[in-house]
Parts: C-alpha cells; structure tokens; sequence
C-alpha cells in the first residue's frame, strides 16, 4: 500500500515539475514580472528524491530501479548547473518523463 501511495506522490510531483518547465518559459515570454526561481526547481528535485529512495530501497536491483535514478541524476544535474552557472540545461525535461514512465510502471506492476 506504501508504494501505491509513493507512486500517485511521484508521478504528480513529477507531472507538475513538467507542466512547470514546459509552462514557465512560454510565461517568460508574456510581459508579466515573473522571474526564473531554481529554488522551485530544487524543491521538485527534493521531493522526487525522497519518493525515489523510499520505493528503491526495498526493489531488487533492475532496469527500473536504474531508470528512476538516472532520471534524478538527470534532473539534478539540470538544477545543479541552472543553479550554480545560471545556465538551463533541457535535462531536466527527460528526468521528468522518466519518473512519471518509472512511476507508472511500478504502479502497475504491483498488486493493489
């Protein structure tokens, strides 16, 4: 039931971490005072991080357990260096498509 429930956590913390890097540059472009925060981007890199350590830590060793960290290293790798270089990089576009796919995946691979 745990990992049922870690699973809805991620696949929606992962969909609106999308939602929000598809979203936020095309706000960029409309005169509206918004700014780029990366501290909103390192929040969503936190919580996938801790949804992703609670469900692998029980999984045996497998694809998909290899799938949801290389997509938080891709994630973080993007939020690191937008972050410390103030540069974006789109890898944080296919760490979020990799969650919401591993989280899917599980989900339906347990029983519930």
């Amino acid at each position: 039931m745990k990992s049922k429930i870690l699973d809805a956590v991620g696949i929606s913390a992962a969909v609106l971490c999308l939602i929000h890097c598809i979203a936020f540059p095309l706000l960029m472009i409309i005169p509206l005072g918004i700014s780029h925060n990366p501290f909103i981007d390192l929040t969503f890199l936190i919580i996938g991080g801790v949804v992703v350590y609670r469900i692998t830590k029980n999984m045996p060793w497998n694809r998909l357990k290899f799938l949801f960290w290389i997509s938080i290293a891709l994630i973080a790798v993007s939020v690191l260096t937008d972050l410390i270089f103030e540069f974006h990089i789109p890898l944080i576009y296919a760490g979020a498509a990799g969650l919401i796919t591993g989280h899917i995946i599980n989900f339906r691979n347990h029983k519930h």
